[in-house]
């Protein structure tokens, strides 16, 4: 066990976070095997309808006495219906996103359900302490799907949170893939480290083989950011990064552009795997994946890294 504020919170053996990821782990699989293995694995309920949810929910409870948890964006079309339908099956977790925490937080805590907010700045991070959520996930620059507007890396957004609302735990995203990582985010205040782009290169992850490839066969530098007042996003490099990078340069309308980048869907790449025209979510850590591993291997892996890392601090 490597113990932390947050596994204390969550009651997690490892503080290592599987990010809820559209598609990718809109299922069972991914989360079941990493909280079997000791993090906490998370359902991406973000695209699902509700009965895909309601059996995905059902299958966490009966095939798992492990923490787990259910991400939930708040802007997404029928949150509503979403929340109460979590309210009759009431995962241990909720990971909340896009949206304020006092729409969902007394009812969740009502039903015992430790609640976590994803913030991308201190000022949010700061009114979500006050509105009394259990933990923050801090999301910096580096990660992929939506990275936070002001662009701050992570490494700078974890300080700054950590100072700034040192009474409640923080899992640090955006950059990490390994255990190294997850000792960095830790020394910088940090409770726990999310990671999203590492796990999509798992047999687990629900995404199109094409998808994984794609992942596996980036560089750090391969991940572009794209939609400037559309809705940010960092994916892949590829040609519907091109055609958005082009219609920006040249100044085009917003509402051709919007056209351009609403074209083009996250379900193209991670269904059809469509990795040329669709959109690649994955963040700058892409670089550090270098193969497809299963997700409890991983976790294990993760976790031995990170003792080693530790190791050589107290040798230097």
């Amino acid at each position: 066990m490597i113990r932390t504020r947050f596994t204390g919170l969550v009651g997690t053996e490892l503080p290592i976070v599987q990010a809820g990821m559209s598609w990718a782990s809109s299922c069972s699989a991914l989360p079941l095997t990493v909280s079997g293995a000791g993090g906490l694995g998370v359902v991406a309920a973000g695209p699902m309808r509700l009965p895909d949810l309601a059996r995905v929910l059902d299958e966490m409870a009966s095939g798992t006495d492990r923490p787990w948890a259910v991400n939930l964006p708040l802007y997404r079309a029928g949150a509503d219906e979403v929340i109460d339908l979590l309210l009759q099956r009431p995962p241990p977790v909720l990971i909340a996103s896009q949206g304020g925490p006092r729409r969902y937080l007394d009812r969740f805590h009502a039903a015992g359900t430790v609640c976590l907010h994803v913030v991308a700045g201190v000022e949010h991070a700061a009114k979500a302490a006050a509105a009394g959520v259990d933990g923050l996930v801090v999301v910096g620059a580096e990660a992929g799907g939506h990275p936070p507007p002001a662009m701050v890396t992570t490494q700078v957004l974890v300080r700054a949170v950590a100072t700034a609302v040192p009474e409640i735990p923080l899992v640090a995203s955006g950059g990490v893939a390994d255990g190294a990582g997850l000792a960095a985010m830790i020394a910088l205040g940090a409770d726990a480290a999310q990671f999203g782009t590492r796990f999509l290169a798992t047999p687990e992850s629900s995404v199109h083989p094409a998808y994984k490839a794609a992942v596996v066969g980036a560089a750090v530098e391969d991940t572009r950011t794209v939609g400037h007042g559309l809705g940010l996003i960092r994916t892949l490099a590829n040609d519907f990064t091109a055609r958005m990078a082009e219609l920006e340069e040249q100044g085009t309308d917003l509402e051709s552009r919007r056209t351009a980048f609403t074209a083009s869907t996250l379900r193209d790449a991670a269904l059809s795997g469509d990795v040329a025209g669709g959109k690649v979510e994955a963040g700058q850590s892409a670089g550090l994946v270098s193969e497809i591993l299963p997700a409890a291997e991983l976790v294990a892996r993760i976790a031995e890294e990170y003792r080693a890392a530790v190791a050589r601090l107290d040798r230097a």
